[in-house]
């Protein structure tokens, strides 16, 4: 047993004085099981689960959703699903409803790798133990990412949640113990492994998620989020694509690509979109766009069928996504 405090914070100017050296609790969906694992082991727990973060709040400029906000609330907003489409398809289509009723908005957005070599104190991993080695990288690799990779780690990015919002051009907004207060791009929150798997995003110790905002924009409306795994019901990706098309007069002006399953942070395809804008859209012109995404991609033997499939999965949902316009 590793023994741990707890406090219960009252406030967020409680919880921010209280967060040195140790580890926010929210929902607790993702932490308890990694605690339970031995593979995380807070010295300190911070539950904020009680300082009032939940507001899902609407206007002309967008949504502004709380950390705390829980991801069946969001899912099932009426605004999240008729503005942002593609978010509520995200949420719906992970976990179970009994998780998404405990997630957390902040929680999900800081949601560790599902890779059994992290999850398993025994094995090799460069992101739980700095310099013990990757287990994945020639071991068992079939759900592991080939989009961002590094010689130090291939570990996928679990989250649907997160795939929608790097599509929807996101922003994370954060405070720091200091009372500083930042605002963070969703597509440049997460991190890629290069030579450091261990730090996964740029928030800095003690920094608190307060919102995540999603603006108004031209495309979100027009969005749609398509997943495929191994079975219907409480499966992680072996591949998703979170799509959003502005078309006018048959062209498609603006465009945002996400794709999961296949990459180590919630990844935008900037290829992609490049390949989409200006164009009408047809299978030709989504399956050029397909190709340019995974122009990139690097894989291990068990999971190079992942490549062909995040093709077929990013030109589906555009067709889907065109036809329910």
């Amino acid at each position: 047993m590793e023994p741990f405090r707890y406090l219960r914070a009252e406030d967020e100017r409680h919880a921010l004085a209280a967060s040195k050296g140790a580890t926010y609790i929210a929902g607790g969906t993702t932490l308890v099981d990694l605690m339970r694992l031995g593979v995380m082991r807070p010295r300190a727990l911070v539950d904020i689960s009680g300082l009032g973060l939940a507001a899902i709040d609407a206007d002309d400029g967008g949504v502004r959703i709380g950390a705390m906000a829980r991801n069946t609330d969001v899912a099932v907003h009426p605004v999240i699903a008729a503005s942002y489409p593609v978010l509520s398809e995200a949420l719906l289509s992970g976990a179970s409803p009994q998780l998404r009723n405990m997630a957390t908005t902040g929680g999900n957005v800081l949601q560790r790798t599902r890779c059994a070599y992290f999850r398993d104190p025994a094995a090799r991993c460069n992101k739980r133990d700095p310099g013990a080695g990757c287990g994945a990288i020639g071991g068992h690799a079939r759900m592991h990412a080939v989009l961002g990779v590094s010689d130090r780690c291939i570990a996928t990015h679990p989250s649907d949640m997160c795939v929608a919002l790097v599509a929807l051009d996101a922003v994370v907004r954060t405070r720091a113990p200091s009372g500083a207060e930042r605002a963070i791009a969703f597509a440049d929150f997460h991190l890629e492994p290069g030579a450091h798997p261990e730090v996964e995003n740029v928030l800095a110790p003690g920094e608190l998620i307060t919102h995540v905002e999603l603006p108004k924009t031209a495309f979100s409306a027009r969005s749609h989020y398509l997943k495929v795994r191994d079975r219907a019901s409480y499966a992680f990706a072996l591949v998703s694509a979170a799509v959003a098309l502005h078309v006018d007069g048959g062209v498609i002006r603006e465009c945002r690509v996400g794709l999961g399953g296949v990459a180590t942070k919630p990844w935008r395809s900037a290829p992609a979109e490049a390949g989409l804008v200006g164009k009408s859209p047809s299978v030709a012109v989504f399956r050029a766009a397909a190709e340019a995404a995974m122009k990139d991609a690097t894989a291990q033997p068990d999971n190079a069928f992942k490549i062909e499939l995040a093709k077929r999965t990013l030109v589906r949902a555009l067709v889907e996504l065109t036809e329910r316009a």
